[in-house]
């Protein structure tokens, strides 16, 4: 996170996000797949050098090679054979994080390659992501319980839940009832949030605000449907040799 001044001088505090660039991976049809959807892949992942055995995760497989381009094999022959279509690749290499995004296909393609500036004309946006963990945690930390009083009689008790059950009836612990335990590295979404820049040359977006996860954590990010919409759009940076642009 960061912050910036806007042209009145007054202080933003964004998070700046790098989305992109991406490669389309696959495009799903409901003919075909069952659903419409648009399969999504960044940063790339090394492969291994010839003669080098996969021994780590941070290497990309055969199968995740196989994703992305077409390898000779036995059972890729035999349906070449058959007159068995292939189906397209995007013939890049491999990528860290493939996620889908269930839009329609439109006029998207294998192997096109998207960047920020599809975001120009956008708001806001939903930015999707994984929370930070923070393990095993009291009701006070991960339900903001107000804990008992620091008066007389209350002792070594005052960040306790307190009573949890009921009386004769039900006589018994509700289901559901919010107590300590596990806290974070849970899917989490933080819905219209502002875009304030979009850089093109660098592929950067800052959104208005906070959004989920570590520095360095993956999100997915996604033009929110939540009304009302800012009606005034993003600056955008253009890339190098292009005039500055700023719509109102």
């Amino acid at each position: 996170m960061t912050q910036i001044y806007d042209g009145a001088g007054n202080v933003i505090p964004v998070t700046v996000i790098q989305a992109g660039p991406c490669h389309v991976l696959q495009v799903k049809t409901r003919e075909r797949d069952g659903y419409e959807a648009v399969q999504l892949g960044y940063l790339d992942k090394p492969r291994p050098r010839p003669g080098q055995s996969r021994a780590s995760r941070r290497l990309a497989s055969r199968s995740q090679r196989g994703h992305v381009a077409n390898l000779d094999s036995k059972r890729q022959r035999a349906r070449t054979a058959a007159g068995v279509a292939s189906v397209a690749k995007a013939n890049c290499e491999p990528k860290r994080l493939v996620r889908e995004f269930r839009v329609a296909p439109g006029d998207y393609r294998v192997g096109q390659e998207l960047r920020v500036d599809v975001f120009c004309e956008v708001g806001a946006v939903d930015v999707v992501g994984t929370s930070k963990g923070r393990g095993t945690a009291g009701a006070m930390k991960r339900h903001n319980y107000r804990g008992q009083r620091a008066s007389h009689g209350v002792k070594k008790c005052h960040r306790h839940v307190g009573s949890i059950g009921c009386s004769a009836d039900p006589s018994r612990v509700v289901k559901g009832r919010r107590m300590a335990g596990h806290y974070g590295a849970a899917r989490c979404t933080v819905r219209n949030l502002k875009l304030v820049l979009v850089d093109v040359e660098n592929d950067l977006l800052l959104v208005h605000g906070a959004i989920p996860g570590p520095t360095g954590g993956y999100v997915l990010v996604r033009p929110t449907n939540k009304l009302p919409r800012p009606k005034r759009k993003p600056e955008v940076r253009a890339r190098a040799g292009a005039q500055e642009q700023q719509e109102e």
